[in-house]
């Protein structure tokens, strides 16, 4: 592993852990605002395709006012659609994304919601690793395989000479 690349995993797990709080947080912020969103507007910002969109509306994880046929989605949608997206980038099911974003209308000012996150995002840390540990020992193995292989071919070249 090339140490670009560690400095980068650093960088995007760090980015990670302060993504979730700072979600959490606008989803209160923005839940009162005015600010209105189309449809245009978040496929553009999110990179995601109107179908994706219109996919989570049917989901229920968002729920954009209509005006006529075009969907209006609201701060705190566009908030929810940001934790939907990191949830899926890291490996969570819809399902599990829409259980911790169904805590949040509890009303304890988020406590429950992000005691849930935290301990889903242990469990998925802890699955993460033990197959990272799987996909570690596997490319130990085959690269052993490989270098056996490689010993058999140059012994078979040396006997044809």
């Amino acid at each position: 592993m090339t140490e670009l690349s560690r400095s980068q995993r650093r960088t995007d797990r760090s980015r990670a852990d302060h993504a979730l709080p700072q979600l959490v947080a606008r989803l209160d912020q923005d839940a009162g605002s005015g600010e209105v969103f189309t449809i245009r507007d978040l496929t553009k910002e999110l990179g995601v395709s109107a179908r994706t969109l219109r996919f989570y509306e049917e989901k229920g994880l968002v729920d954009p006012r209509r005006n006529g046929q075009e969907r209006l989605y609201s701060r705190r949608d566009r908030a929810r659609l940001k934790y939907v997206l990191m949830g899926k980038s890291v490996g969570f099911s819809l399902e599990e994304v829409r259980e911790m974003l169904d805590l949040y209308d509890l009303g304890d000012g988020q406590v429950t919601q992000l005691k849930v996150a935290r301990e889903k995002f242990r469990e998925r840390i802890a699955r993460l690793t033990r197959q990272k540990s799987d996909i570690d020992r596997a490319i130990d193995e085959l690269s052993h395989a490989c270098r056996a292989i490689d010993t058999m071919l140059a012994a078979s070249e040396r006997n044809r000479k």
